[in-house]
């Protein structure tokens, strides 16, 4: 059975979103591991034939109980307790059985090889043999395909409805923690947080823990119409608001260890998607083997092995025991993922899940535990993040009725008044097992760590060095990506700002900068204060406050960038002629109300005063005179006056947010946005009446097993006549870095509409074809594909030439008009891109595919990004 049951499985270069983590500290210090005067034995289990690795061979201490089986890879760690003891037995299923002597008082190195055997079984005889692996004949693939025509019947969302008591336990440690690593220097003033090191009881590593996160919630399901509903009664984690987004954390790791239903088609882990092993398509992507028969909960069960047919594939390997009755039920299943998955940052994975019979016989999950190892190096005892999350079913009701009003909020999960705010006696009653003294030493450690001066010194230089601010506990100054710039119309630029915190007051925060230009010699400036009226920081989701400010800027017509400052130093080299902008004067009062049933609206008042910089001038003939070609001339300023509403609905909204940006937590709920503009003439000396109104929609669509597909489609019209300024001024892209939703082959004020439609489509393959190229596939490359295209044009009474009271479009020194509209069809690019590499960066190569007749324009170009996957 040498080929049937897993495909090699090792470690990868990995590392968890430090970032993410309360203790950032922590991951810059390198240190070497140091082994003590004990008796420690490791190894790695493999195929004495195949040299693929051996998951789960159990491994006992002769003439003791201590036990532990290898991790999916192979590897195992154990300290041995017993002091007379010398031998190690090993054994696993198919393979035939191995004594090994060991050393006591030391540490040491015992890998093996197992040698496979035949093995005799009541329903099937399984010989290890060079034969192609086939599905046809095999009463392995003829048992899944039971499995698969029962799995409806199977699980829980065959019921009418259900409901139960949940438990969830998420618990981040620094892994392999020595003695070196604790007498390091950095840790001098805070030796107290290595009172609580955990061990674990399956490789004997050493951690520390960082982060604990429980929530106790009541789950609710109803068949038709199919909903589910989670209310949230209790959630407690460690807390250091003052560094990091706690509540962006926890949403992110809420991401990476999703709930897994073993009997989806499809399971999401890690931000991405796998095939189950039970998924309709299964036998076309996995190969399965009979490992054994055996009792499991007083019921005859076949232990099914299973692993990817290719390992780059996004597909598991382990084993299940199915039922041997009328249902082929899963009653436990072990899940791990390849080594040569094009995985970033895991070194290893496991799932294990086991179900019994409920009410009325029914199978239901009693056991769910993930564990995952996030590390920078695949090297053994290098140090990295150990995820673990656990969850706890208790008091199952089964097919009885659910009052319809438990399922009318609109978001998924509900957090129940006072949840973040239950006491001590809540959670001693609601735990389903109590915290173990490492698990209640890490709330202990979070409080301790933040009165250390070292401590709070290091989180200051992370904050400035991460987000770019710092922090002198009532405000701070930055951000530091911004201090330093240039362009054309300023040249060299510098800036200084900073704002108030919550400390100072958390309910009024101010913020304000000053910016001057060398070469235009202006001063450029914002203020603002906001009055917030949620219980939160106006930091943290969701957001409710009001806000009143005043900027003077220089600002390109037609940019818009997300999660970025538009004066990031990075962002000052471009390519092309950049030097037509405009001084703006915008005074703003917004109103924002943002909830967690995903309906969010703004209200606001915008007066924006702008003013011609560079080689930009706003002209316009004197319609007055009967000669208007000898009485063109230049206007001062254009000023735009404009009450707004704004609102979004997005269901189960995610993002880390940090101090100056948000970075969205993407899921597979569409996201849908409304804004409503009035322009209103003769009002604080508004120019134009005009009403603007545009659409928005994107969605994440998973198409396992080739990846996924973002897809973005929005659309605007404008009524009434304006100048072009006042125009939709379509999203260029002059810079060298890949913007997902600007056209990074269009120029700046290359095209304008008054009315639009635009969609942008971007598919990221994950590594689905480069994974099966010889020598590319250990680069771990990812291909991406994208798909951008413009429709719109101008209304003829928006057209220059058609009222010369309106601004000419703008011009080039030789007349060339550089403002067109789209009445000769669409604009589109398109771009086939590398990303992934280095683990970080993404490079594009972008073709224009129409008006490539237009001036100044390139057919091709190449962009970068970087971008953090898992």
């Amino acid at each position: 059975m040498k080929k049937y049951l897993f495909n090699k499985i090792t470690n990868q270069n990995i590392s968890n979103t430090l970032r993410m983590v309360c203790y950032l500290f922590i991951s810059v210090v390198a240190m070497t591991p140091v082994f003590g005067q004990q008796t420690k034995v490791k190894g790695k289990i493999i195929d004495s034939k195949t040299n693929e690795a051996i998951p789960f061979v159990n491994i006992i201490v002769l003439g003791t109980k201590q036990g532990i089986q290898t991790d999916i890879n192979g590897n195992y760690t154990m300290d041995i307790q017993d002091g007379q003891a010398t031998k190690i037995q090993y054994s696993s299923i198919g393979y035939k059985t191995e004594v090994k002597t060991f050393k006591r008082d030391i540490s040491q190195t015992i890998s093996i090889k197992l040698i496979p055997q035949s093995q005799n079984l009541s329903e099937v005889t399984v010989k290890a043999k060079k034969d192609k692996y086939r599905n046809k004949d095999n009463p392995a693939v003829v048992l899944i395909r039971k499995v698969i025509a029962h799995r409806d019947e199977n699980r829980k969302e065959g019921m009418a409805f259900y409901q139960y008591e949940k438990y969830e336990k998420i618990q981040l440690n620094l892994n392999n923690i020595d003695e070196d690593y604790k007498k390091k220097k950095a840790f001098k003033n805070f030796q107290f947080i290595f009172d609580n090191l955990d061990t674990s009881k399956t490789t004997g590593n050493v951690s520390l823990p960082l982060y604990l996160k429980e929530t106790v919630a009541d789950v609710y399901f109803r068949k038709n119409p199919q909903e589910e509903k989670v209310y949230i009664k209790g959630e407690k984690k460690i807390g250091l608001d003052q560094y990091i987004d706690n509540n962006g954390i926890a949403s992110y790791i809420n991401r990476l260890y999703e709930d897994i239903n073993i009997y989806d088609s499809n399971i999401s882990l890690l931000t991405n998607q796998f095939i189950s092993p039970i998924s309709n398509l299964s036998p076309t992507f996995y190969r399965f083997v009979i490992l054994d028969t055996l009792q499991f909960q007083n019921m005859k069960c076949v232990n099914l092995g299973f692993s990817p047919r290719n390992p780059t594939d996004f597909a598991f390997v382990g084993n299940m025991y199915i039922s041997l009755d009328s249902n082929f039920s899963v009653r436990k299943v072990k899940l791990g993922v390849p080594r040569s998955i094009n995985l970033n940052f895991v070194n290893e994975l496991l799932v294990e899940q086991e179900f019994a019979p409920v009410e009325d016989n029914k199978l239901m999950l009693t056991k769910d535990e993930i564990s995952i190892d996030f590390g920078f190096s695949k090297k053994e005892n290098k140090r990295g993040i150990l995820g673990k999350r656990s969850v706890s079913y208790q008091n199952y009701v089964l097919n009885k009725p659910i009052e319809n009003s438990i399922f009318k909020p609109i978001q998924k999960n509900i957090l129940m008044d006072m949840a973040l705010d239950q006491g001590d006696d809540f959670w001693a009653n609601a735990r389903h097992q109590g915290l173990n003294n490492v698990e209640q030493g890490i709330y202990k450690m979070a409080d301790s760590i933040q009165q250390v001066p070292a401590f709070k010194r290091l989180m200051t230089v992370a904050g400035l060095v991460l987000f770019g601010y710092k922090d002198f506990g009532d405000f701070e100054i930055g951000p530091a990506n911004a201090f330093y710039s240039f362009n054309p119309v300023e040249g060299f630029r510098l800036r200084f700002g900073g704002r108030t915190m919550a400390k100072l007051n958390p309910k009024l925060y101010l913020e304000t900068y000053a910016a001057y230009g060398f070469k235009d010699e202006r001063w450029k400036g914002y203020i603002g204060a906001t009055y917030n009226l949620g219980k939160n920081s106006i930091y943290e989701f969701p957001n409710h406050y009001i806000r009143a400010s005043y900027q003077e800027e220089v600002r390109i017509p037609g940019q818009e960038l997300q999660f970025i400052q538009e004066d990031n130093v990075l962002l000052s080299f471009k390519r092309g002629v950049n030097d037509k902008m405009t001084y703006n004067k915008i005074f703003r009062l917004d109103y924002r109300h943002e909830s967690r049933n995903g309906i969010s609206y703004e209200l606001g008042y915008k007066n924006l005063t702008q003013e011609a910089a560079g080689s930009l001038k706003f002209e316009r003939y004197n319609t007055s005179n009967t000669s208007p070609d000898t009485q063109l001339y230049n206007e001062k300023d254009l000023t735009s006056s404009e009450v707004s509403v704004n609102l979004k609905f997005a269901p189960n909204e995610q993002f880390y947010q940090g101090k100056n940006y948000r970075i969205p937590i993407i899921n597979k709920y569409p996201i849908f946005q409304l804004r409503y503009s009035l322009g209103i003439a003769n009002f604080l000396k508004g120019d134009y009446n005009y009403h603007n109104v545009t659409f928005r929609a994107n969605k994440r669509f998973f198409v396992s097993p080739i990846g996924y597909t973002d897809i973005t489609a929005e659309g605007g019209k404008i009524f009434g006549t304006v100048p072009y300024p006042l125009l939709m001024i379509h999203r260029a892209n002059q810079s060298y870095s890949y913007q997902l939703e600007s056209y990074n082959l269009m120029n700046f004020l290359e095209f304008a509409s008054d009315k639009y439609a635009a969609i942008f489509v971007d598919h990221y393959f994950n590594g689905f074809i480069f994974n099966k190229l010889p020598l590319i596939k250990k680069l771990k490359l990812r291909e991406v594909i994208t798909f951008k295209g413009l429709w719109g044009g101008i209304s003829a009474n928006n057209l220059p030439e058609n009222n010369l009271s309106l601004y000419r479009f703008p011009q080039a020194a030789d007349g060339t008009i550089l403002t067109n509209s789209l009445a000769n069809g669409p604009y589109m690019e398109a771009s086939v891109g590398v990303s992934n590499i280095f683990k970080i960066f993404r490079i594009d190569l972008v073709k224009r595919l129409s008006y490539l007749d237009n001036p100044n324009v390139s057919e091709y170009g190449i962009r970068g990004r970087f971008k953090f996957d898992f």
